[in-house]
């Protein structure tokens, strides 16, 4: 999640892209749109939990309409600090553009932790100070469902906390799913260096690498909140994830971690606030944007503002794994991610049909359109070759598998 100009104002500035799009439409010369007026703002994404690891803290500034993403403000000093006096210090990485702490800590019950930020210019800034949030483990189950006449698995979170002190959750989620490719071949075609003629003939020699299981890891783009404050008891029973059946993702191995943070009133508030303004459906909706205070605030000039919250909470998080058929016992596999009929090519030059200098291109292609499948006849006169998908799973994937992979 990116905190910036565009989710402050989303209504605004669809308000403002219609309008410019009414004025283009009539006018004879190319206009650039920009905006008039600017804020640098600081942006802060800070969240601190009961995880004993090294912390990540995020730093940038809100940018205009027209460009295309916000700056990372380094050269700050950022360092955490504690009731009892301890400091955790935090240095950026220029890969990451984060701020990782330099050593692993965890926030713990008792203590009130305060973030302190000094930019590059002298600038500095400091939160409220927070303390940890209960703890709640949560559940993770896999179910098949019917939604809306169509069958698939719904990801369900359930958790109950009989001290009724939770109450307000934020959750997000990792998916990880296996790649198969079904048309992988373990050979390759390279052009011969030492072939004859005029033409370029070809060796088939082995791959150098893995082509034909990939995996895949996409995280949650979006807000996802609950309150039970307007139940009778702390219980949680939340569908965070449907999937279709004939969804291809499912057609191997599947996994997903889903997080649970408690949060405390006012962070659950900053973030419900943060979500109404970054999601509204309608030009005509009540919903006005404005200004999304949190809790950091500026040591040196009160009326200047800044985005963005110092959250501290407990995070509870549960991964399973679970493959197509330990859920669909008599369904059909899903389809792969692309159609990968075979095409044959002529491997000649100088007739009517022939293909030569398309096949010397794939072979040569660092990112094929298609890879070698086969051949026929002893000369190779007729070359096969399949969508790159389903003959090489890194066309589209990763071939890393992740530690935490459980076959």
């Amino acid at each position: 999640m990116e905190f910036t100009i565009r989710h402050i104002a989303p209504l605004y500035k669809k308000i403002l892209l219609i309008l410019f799009c009414i004025s283009i439409s009539s006018c004879t010369e190319q206009y650039v749109f920009q905006s008039n007026t600017f804020e640098s703002i600081l942006v802060v994404q800070a969240n601190i939990t009961n995880e004993l690891k090294k912390h990540e803290i995020k730093i940038t500034r809100s940018y205009r309409l027209e460009e295309n993403g916000p700056s990372f403000e380094k050269g700050a000093n950022v360092y955490v600090t504690d009731s009892d006096n301890n400091s955790y210090e935090f240095e950026y990485e220029d890969i990451s553009g984060l701020y990782v702490s330099k050593n692993d800590f965890q926030a713990v019950p008792g203590k009130s932790y305060q973030l302190n930020i000094t930019t590059q210019d002298g600038k500095s800034y400091s939160s409220k100070t927070e303390t940890l949030t209960p703890v709640n483990e949560i559940q993770v189950e896999p179910k098949v469902v019917t939604v809306d006449n169509v069958k698939g698995v719904q990801i369900m979170v359930t958790n109950f906390d009989p001290s009724g002190k939770s109450r307000f959750y934020r959750y997000e989620y990792d998916e990880t799913y296996k790649i198969v490719s079904p048309d992988w071949k373990p050979n390759k075609l390279m052009v011969d260096p030492n072939g004859p003629g005029p033409h370029p003939s070809y060796l088939i020699v082995p791959r150098e690498r893995e082509t034909r299981v990939c995996f895949t890891t996409k995280k949650s783009d979006n807000l996802i909140l609950l309150s039970t404050t307007d139940s009778s008891e702390d219980r949680i029973n939340l569908p965070i994830r449907f999937i279709d059946a004939a969804s291809p993702i499912l057609n191997e191995r599947y996994s997903i971690i889903v997080r649970q943070y408690i949060q405390n009133l006012e962070s659950y508030t900053y973030y419900s606030t943060l979500k109404k303004l970054s999601t509204s459906t309608s030009l005509l909706s009540q919903v006005q944007p404005g200004f999304n205070y949190g809790n950091l605030k500026s040591n040196d000039d009160p009326d200047e503002k800044i985005v963005g919250y110092f959250e501290v909470s407990s995070v509870s998080s549960k991964r399973i794994f679970f493959n197509f058929r330990d859920l669909f016992i008599a369904d059909p596999y899903p389809p792969f991610y692309t159609d990968c009929q075979p095409v044959e090519l002529s491997n000649c030059w100088d007739a009517k049909g022939c293909a030569g200098a398309t096949i010397l291109a794939l072979v040569n292609s660092k990112v094929p359109e298609k890879v070698y499948y086969g051949k026929l006849g002893d000369n190779m006169e007729i070359i096969i070759f399949v969508p790159s998908a389903c003959g090489d799973c890194t066309s589209f994937s990763s071939n890393i598998k992740p530690l935490f992979w459980i076959d």
